[in-house]
């Protein structure tokens, strides 16, 4: 266990993207339930993947908002993200 975090959960986020011509979706931004807003900076990687740590399948993302990296799931319709939960709350 990585010292402060209990475990993770998949918490589904709003999301808001671009979606192409050819079907092609890019997350631009993630939006919490809180009202808090960070914009992607970066998309690092894109390909299908399934999340190991709270499981779902889908198109995983590895992006950067400021200097953090992280995971953004797509499992059409809906997004996800691999939610920390600290000291037994979330």
């Amino acid at each position: 266990m990585v010292r402060g975090i209990s475990y993770r959960v998949k918490k589904y986020i709003d999301v808001i993207a671009e979606h192409d011509s050819n079907g092609e979706v890019m997350p631009l931004a993630n939006l919490w339930e809180d009202g808090r807003r960070f914009e992607i900076d970066r998309v690092l990687d894109k390909r299908q993947a399934a999340s190991l740590k709270v499981g779902g399948n889908g198109t995983r993302f590895r992006i950067r908002i400021g200097e953090q990296e992280t995971f953004l799931y797509f499992e059409n319709p809906r997004w996800f993200v691999e939610a920390i939960v600290r000291d037994g709350s979330e």
